[in-house]
């Protein structure tokens, strides 16, 4: 036992260093966690001895829930919410026509036989998230016309659809199914799956708003076990429990919860976590000494999908959208394929179906292609087509966005003769461009209003100008579009309840409001909602 922690701590620091070193030379991270674990592999210069395919594909799903529901819970729904008719067109349609094609390829071109031509087409027929999301936020990538949000929510999404054509092929492979029977598997995966999704998210998101922990971070170990309950509550009713565990992490990471930095980053790392473990794992399982056997047939299967059908299939379904064809350009490069492929061939060896390919070797030098070619040129790819834009930022496309607000946050407590004690907020002469956030008394959060009358013992939190964070303080987006009720009003004519606006975004200007600021189109509000509204006095 202490050699497997002392091998696991040694595994965990050197996926750290490669991380670092990674970055410096432009190599995408998860590439060196795969090449770290052919280096420990059977074939590698250590020498591990591992070839259990079972056991591969449960720690591999048990990590790919966490990554999937990352993708969701991370994912800016306001910023995704332009491009989401693209990314589901994207990730049902185009991974289902990606499969279709590299099967035809394989049966017409390879000569390879049908089903197993089709199921390798299956497997491979989605982009990787952990590997879009590693290469956005690493690189600083800002894209112009959303496509950093279309990219995260495609390659977030269209995993299931991969895993449900996979189970399909597989299905029809043991020569067990009839034709009521596939309608009847596709209905389940797609309504179990986003139904027990939608459903575990509401009720775990009402649970959050009603409920105090004792401690802190246990609201984190919550989330992991509504994260794993939202994947087996669809999969023990033959629902797809990759796309429940996406909405649930969609609709919760968009929710407006309590300590909601903190359990992005818990999530961030654990992701991050599981990731090194993955590919690492992913990497001890191959034998680089079989690949030149299958280099022939994996080479020519990853340059049709690069450059024929994947362009193909984004170009046929963007069209119709409008959007530019630089932008379709860099979406068909930008498909990635990564973990979820690997774990899908897994699945397809330890099924009862029979294949002779070696299903796994071929994906595992498919997605060492992909990430290795792909993802290394993506941002040169992007500077070459101007899609790059020095105006956004692609780390608003997620949801940890406090690190974002340019406010600063002072806590001070009132003592008995504080001059202050006793007074109204209105009658208050407050620093130049400060604001009350917040008022904490007697272990209640109140959003104060003009007509408050302070307390000694009140505790006061007020914001600036600049960076930082504190605890209480909940922050959210909301940009003004044309028809919003909000617009040409003045602040103080607003009924905001326990919402509080606590900074405007105009153009390239920060406004501290007041209650004579009128709100604009275009402007984006940063809004505390932190507590409940105190009695009138």
């Amino acid at each position: 036992m202490t050699h497997l922690l002392l091998l696991s701590a040694l595994v965990i620091l050197a996926c750290v260093l490669c991380n670092k070193l990674s970055s410096k030379l432009g190599v995408p991270t998860l590439l060196a966690f795969i090449l770290l674990g052919m280096f420990f592999g059977s074939d590698g210069v250590v020498k591990i001895p591992f070839d259990n395919y079972g056991l591969a594909q449960n720690i591999c799903s048990f990590a790919l829930i966490f990554i999937m529901f990352y993708g969701g819970f991370g994912t800016n729904w306001s910023q995704a919410k332009p491009v989401a008719g693209k990314a589901a067109i994207l990730s049902s349609f185009g991974t289902a026509f990606t499969a279709g094609l590299v099967g035809l390829f394989c049966w017409a071109v390879l000569s390879l036989p049908t089903l197993e031509s089709f199921l390798l087409g299956a497997v491979i027929a989605s982009t990787d998230a952990a590997s879009v999301f590693s290469i956005l936020r690493s690189k600083r990538l800002n894209l112009r016309d959303h496509t950093a949000s279309l990219l995260e929510v495609e390659s977030g999404s269209n995993d299931p659809f991969s895993y449900m054509l996979t189970l399909i092929l597989l299905t029809l492979m043991t020569g067990e199914i009839s034709a009521p029977a596939v309608v009847y598997q596709i209905f389940a995966q797609l309504v179990y799956g986003g139904a027990l999704g939608v459903g575990v998210a509401l009720a775990a998101r009402a649970f959050l708003r009603r409920f105090r922990f004792a401690s802190e971070g246990f609201d984190a170990i919550f989330l992991v076990a509504v994260a794993l309950l939202s994947y087996v509550v669809p999969t023990l009713l033959e629902g797809n429990g990759y796309l429940s565990v996406y909405i649930t992490g969609i609709l919760l990471g968009n929710s407006q919860l309590e300590n909601k930095k903190a359990l992005v980053n818990f999530f961030d790392g654990a992701t991050g976590l599981m990731q090194m473990l993955l590919f690492f794992l992913l990497g001890l399982l191959s034998f680089p000494s079989q690949l030149p056997a299958i280099a022939p047939t994996a080479l020519a299967v990853v340059l049709f999908l690069t450059f024929v059908a994947r362009p193909a299939v984004v170009f046929l379904l963007m069209a119709p959208f409008r959007s530019s064809p630089r932008q379709m350009a860099l979406v068909a490069w930008s498909g990635m394929r990564g973990a979820a492929s690997i774990v899908f061939s897994i699945l397809a060896i330890t099924s009862p179906a029979v294949t002779n390919l070696d299903l796994y070797h071929i994906v595992f030098f498919i997605v060492l292609f992909s990430i290795l070619v792909q993802g290394t040129l993506i941002p040169v790819v992007a500077k070459k087509l101007n899609m790059t834009d020095q105006e956004a930022n692609v780390l608003k496309t997620f949801t940890d966005y406090t690190d974002e607000v340019p406010v600063q946050f002072l806590q001070c407590t009132l003592p008995p003769d504080h001059p202050w004690a006793g007074q109204a907020l209105r009658t208050l002469s407050l620093p130049p461009d400060c604001l009350l956030v917040l008022l904490l008394r007697r272990g209640q959060q109140w959003v104060p209003h003009g007509s408050t009358v302070l307390e000694p013992g009140d505790t006061l939190i007020l914001s600036g100008r600049a960076g930082g964070a504190i605890q209480g303080v909940r922050l959210y987006e909301r940009t003004l579009e044309t028809g919003d009720p909000w617009l040409d009003r003045p602040l103080s004519t607003l009924s905001t309840g326990t919402r509080l606006i606590i900074l405007v975004r105009r153009g390239g200007d920060v406004l501290i409001p007041k209650g004579d600021t009128v709100l604009l189109a275009g402007d984006t509000l940063v809004i505390n909602d932190s507590g409940v509204l105190p009695p009138e006095p």
